[in-house]
């Protein structure tokens, strides 16, 4: 009876935990206003760039995107004012560019496109020459290319792609990630935040070389962390990871108390 009673406590405070977590979630998502787009990232793996958003390049030329993209290609979503996340995932580009053992424009590109459309292709010819000109080694001119767009074709890239974000004044929320697209425009891996490993880089370029899309290997920290619009920043989720602890801890102990009355049994057995 001593078990059962305790057995009974135990499954009342996690039950009483879970409601309680998860009314939580749902009252914070209760509180969203349907008006207010979701800032950060919903992944559509598997779904293929549309073909007739028009892209304009540093000379002024209007390109078909979808055409652009004929080599696994690291696609990548900035505004070129931006003050926070956008430089350092430009530079971490840059860095992944330099460390691996493939050649931009070669076997694979690089395309970053500004998602504000305020933004004219001299901005992007100023970003482009700022970033080539930190290479050290020589890179093809094609290697990495820098674009602007409109609104209506802004708006049909970023709900592709899943990449969510909100103006506020003359800046923007957004989230920080490289998009890893195929030969043939399919996004096969989402690189979420603003720094990537250039083995990771590599390994995903080679599987969008055959079509392969790949679940992103960062799902965990995904959970883990949280995007944070004010600081854009990732911070981590301290109720999800103190919840989910709580939670494997708890099954944990009661399987010890379920397996302890046979434990007992065994032995009274063996004394008979």
């Amino acid at each position: 009876m001593k078990i059962n009673y305790r057995l009974t406590l135990i499954l009342l405070f996690l039950l009483s935990w879970i409601s309680n977590f998860y009314g939580q979630e749902t009252a914070m998502k209760d509180k969203k206003s349907p008006s207010q787009p979701e800032i950060g990232i919903t992944e559509h793996l598997n779904s293929f760039i549309p073909s007739g958003i028009k892209v304009i390049g540093v000379n002024n030329d209007t390109n078909d995107l979808k055409q652009l993209i004929n080599k696994p290609t690291i696609l990548n979503l900035v505004y070129y004012r931006c003050p926070g996340i956008c430089s350092p995932v430009m530079n971490s580009i840059a860095e992944v560019a330099e460390k691996m053992e493939m050649t931009a424009g070669k076997d694979y590109q690089i395309i970053t496109i500004s998602f504000d459309s305020r933004e004219g292709y001299d901005l992007a010819a100023a970003k482009r020459k700022n970033y080539f000109s930190h290479f050290e080694k020589p890179i093809d001119s094609m290697a990495w290319r820098f674009y602007v767009s409109d609104s209506i074709d802004i708006l049909k890239l970023t709900q592709a792609i899943g990449f969510n974000f909100k103006r506020t004044g003359n800046d923007y929320l957004h989230p920080g990630a490289i998009f890893i697209l195929s030969p043939a425009g399919k996004i096969t891996r989402y690189h979420n935040g603003t720094a990537y490993q250039p083995f990771e880089v590599k390994l995903s370029l080679i599987e969008a070389s055959k079509g392969l899309a790949m679940p992103t290997i960062n799902r965990v920290l995904a959970y883990c962390y949280s995007y944070d619009p004010e600081g854009q920043r990732y911070v981590l989720n301290v109720t999800k990871v103190s919840g989910t602890l709580i939670l494997f801890f708890g099954l944990v102990l009661l399987l010890v108390l379920l397996m302890k009355p046979r434990h007992n049994i065994v032995t009274k057995s063996k004394e008979e």
